[in-house]
Protein backbone atom coordinates (compact mmCIF):
# COMPACT_ATOMS: atom_id res chain seq x y z
CA UNK A 1 0.00 0.00 0.00
CA UNK A 2 1.33 3.30 -0.93
CA UNK A 3 1.62 6.38 2.10
CA UNK A 4 -1.71 8.02 2.36
CA UNK A 5 -2.49 12.00 2.48
CA UNK A 6 -4.01 11.52 5.33
CA UNK A 7 -5.35 8.41 8.02
CA UNK A 8 -8.49 8.47 9.47
CA UNK A 9 -8.70 6.47 12.99
CA UNK A 10 -11.30 4.69 14.95
CA UNK A 11 -10.67 5.54 18.44
CA UNK A 12 -11.77 2.96 20.96
CA UNK A 13 -9.78 -0.33 20.18
CA UNK A 14 -7.32 1.20 17.75
CA UNK A 15 -6.36 4.69 19.58
CA UNK A 16 -7.23 3.62 23.38
CA UNK A 17 -8.27 0.29 25.02
CA UNK A 18 -11.96 -0.10 24.35
CA UNK A 19 -14.68 -1.25 27.00
CA UNK A 20 -17.68 -2.90 27.23
CA UNK A 21 -19.10 -0.17 29.57
CA UNK A 22 -18.23 2.62 27.21
CA UNK A 23 -14.95 4.94 28.09
CA UNK A 24 -17.30 7.60 30.17
CA UNK A 25 -14.31 10.07 31.83
CA UNK A 26 -11.51 10.81 31.11
CA UNK A 27 -9.51 8.75 33.73
CA UNK A 28 -10.87 5.58 31.71
CA UNK A 29 -9.10 6.76 28.20
CA UNK A 30 -5.76 4.64 28.07
CA UNK A 31 -4.20 4.38 25.09
CA UNK A 32 -2.79 1.52 23.66
CA UNK A 33 0.88 0.14 23.78
CA UNK A 34 2.52 1.54 20.73
CA UNK A 35 -0.98 4.02 19.56
CA UNK A 36 0.98 7.28 20.96
CA UNK A 37 4.30 6.57 18.76
CA UNK A 38 2.18 5.46 15.82
CA UNK A 39 0.54 8.70 15.72
CA UNK A 40 4.29 10.82 16.18
CA UNK A 41 5.24 8.57 13.08
CA UNK A 42 2.45 9.67 11.01
CA UNK A 43 3.35 13.65 12.67
CA UNK A 44 6.55 13.14 11.71
CA UNK A 45 6.22 11.83 8.11
CA UNK A 46 3.59 14.43 7.46
CA UNK A 47 0.66 12.27 7.55
CA UNK A 48 -2.36 14.31 8.79
CA UNK A 49 -4.64 12.42 11.26
CA UNK A 50 -8.52 12.91 11.88
CA UNK A 51 -10.37 10.86 14.55
CA UNK A 52 -13.55 9.19 13.53
CA UNK A 53 -15.60 7.23 16.43
CA UNK A 54 -19.19 6.04 17.17
CA UNK A 55 -20.03 7.32 20.41
CA UNK A 56 -23.69 5.95 21.33
CA UNK A 57 -22.32 6.23 25.02
CA UNK A 58 -23.82 9.67 24.57
CA UNK A 59 -27.36 8.63 22.73
CA UNK A 60 -27.42 6.21 25.74
CA UNK A 61 -27.11 8.78 28.52
CA UNK A 62 -23.97 7.37 29.98
CA UNK A 63 -21.77 10.07 29.32
CA UNK A 64 -22.77 13.97 28.13
CA UNK A 65 -20.93 15.77 25.44
CA UNK A 66 -18.84 18.06 28.37
CA UNK A 67 -18.06 14.25 29.15
CA UNK A 68 -16.58 13.07 26.06
CA UNK A 69 -15.14 16.60 25.10
CA UNK A 70 -13.15 16.12 29.07
CA UNK A 71 -11.74 12.71 27.14
CA UNK A 72 -10.71 14.18 24.01
CA UNK A 73 -8.70 16.98 25.60
CA UNK A 74 -7.07 14.45 27.65
CA UNK A 75 -6.47 11.86 24.33
CA UNK A 76 -5.24 14.77 22.69
CA UNK A 77 -2.86 16.35 25.66
CA UNK A 78 -1.35 12.47 25.53
CA UNK A 79 -0.98 12.26 21.93
CA UNK A 80 0.43 15.92 21.61
CA UNK A 81 3.17 15.04 24.88
CA UNK A 82 4.10 11.79 22.64
CA UNK A 83 4.55 13.80 19.60
CA UNK A 84 1.66 13.90 17.97
CA UNK A 85 -0.85 15.56 16.01
CA UNK A 86 -4.90 14.67 15.56
CA UNK A 87 -5.95 17.80 13.31
CA UNK A 88 -9.54 16.73 13.80
CA UNK A 89 -12.15 14.56 15.80
CA UNK A 90 -15.19 13.61 14.07
CA UNK A 91 -17.98 11.55 16.32
CA UNK A 92 -21.56 9.92 16.29
CA UNK A 93 -23.13 10.70 19.56
CA UNK A 94 -26.51 8.50 17.68
CA UNK A 95 -27.74 4.88 18.78
CA UNK A 96 -27.47 2.24 16.57
CA UNK A 97 -30.69 2.34 15.15
CA UNK A 98 -31.47 5.94 15.02
CA UNK A 99 -31.05 6.55 11.10
CA UNK A 100 -28.49 8.59 11.08
CA UNK A 101 -25.99 8.96 8.11
CA UNK A 102 -23.10 9.73 10.88
CA UNK A 103 -22.60 6.23 12.38
CA UNK A 104 -20.44 3.58 11.15
CA UNK A 105 -21.09 1.65 8.80
CA UNK A 106 -22.32 4.89 7.03
CA UNK A 107 -19.62 6.94 5.65
CA UNK A 108 -20.55 10.11 7.35
CA UNK A 109 -18.17 10.48 9.38
CA UNK A 110 -15.80 9.73 7.42
CA UNK A 111 -16.65 11.61 4.48
CA UNK A 112 -16.87 14.91 7.18
CA UNK A 113 -13.18 14.43 7.97
CA UNK A 114 -12.17 14.37 4.30
CA UNK A 115 -13.77 17.23 3.50
CA UNK A 116 -11.97 19.08 6.64
CA UNK A 117 -8.71 17.47 6.06
CA UNK A 118 -9.40 18.34 2.03
CA UNK A 119 -8.26 15.27 1.03
CA UNK A 120 -10.04 13.29 -1.68
CA UNK A 121 -11.68 9.71 -0.53
CA UNK A 122 -8.60 7.81 -3.15
CA UNK A 123 -5.79 9.07 -1.15
CA UNK A 124 -7.13 8.18 2.55
CA UNK A 125 -7.17 5.35 4.50
CA UNK A 126 -9.52 4.50 7.27
CA UNK A 127 -7.72 2.46 9.82
CA UNK A 128 -10.31 0.58 12.22
CA UNK A 129 -10.82 -2.55 14.21
CA UNK A 130 -14.03 -3.64 13.38
CA UNK A 131 -16.00 -4.69 10.38
CA UNK A 132 -18.10 -1.30 10.23
CA UNK A 133 -15.14 0.73 9.92
CA UNK A 134 -14.18 -0.89 7.03
CA UNK A 135 -17.81 -1.04 5.43
CA UNK A 136 -17.94 3.07 6.39
CA UNK A 137 -14.11 2.99 4.55
CA UNK A 138 -16.76 1.37 1.93
CA UNK A 139 -19.24 3.52 1.62
CA UNK A 140 -16.62 6.16 1.39
CA UNK A 141 -14.61 5.25 -1.14
CA UNK A 142 -11.73 4.84 1.39
CA UNK A 143 -8.69 2.08 1.66
CA UNK A 144 -9.21 0.27 4.65
CA UNK A 145 -6.63 -1.39 7.03
CA UNK A 146 -8.71 -3.55 9.85
CA UNK A 147 -6.00 -4.23 13.01
CA UNK A 148 -6.43 -6.53 16.04
CA UNK A 149 -7.20 -10.49 16.19
CA UNK A 150 -9.09 -10.20 13.01
CA UNK A 151 -7.00 -7.65 11.25
CA UNK A 152 -4.70 -7.15 8.99
CA UNK A 153 -1.85 -5.86 11.50
CA UNK A 154 -2.18 -6.79 15.20
CA UNK A 155 -2.35 -2.83 16.19
CA UNK A 156 -1.87 0.80 15.39
CA UNK A 157 1.79 0.71 15.57
CA UNK A 158 2.28 -2.44 13.24
CA UNK A 159 0.08 -1.21 10.82
CA UNK A 160 1.81 2.79 11.05
CA UNK A 161 5.22 1.29 10.19
CA UNK A 162 4.56 -1.00 7.37
CA UNK A 163 2.89 1.95 5.71
CA UNK A 164 5.45 3.81 6.09
CA UNK A 165 8.24 1.49 5.25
Amino acid sequence: MRRPGCVLLDRDGVINADSPDYIRRPEEWHPLPGSLQALALLRRAGVPVAVVSNQSGVGRGLLSLADLQRIHRRMLAAVEAAGGAIVSIHYCPHVPGQGCECRKPAPGLLLRALRVLRIGAGQALMIGDRESDMQAARGAGVAGLRVGAAGDAPDLLAAVRSLLA
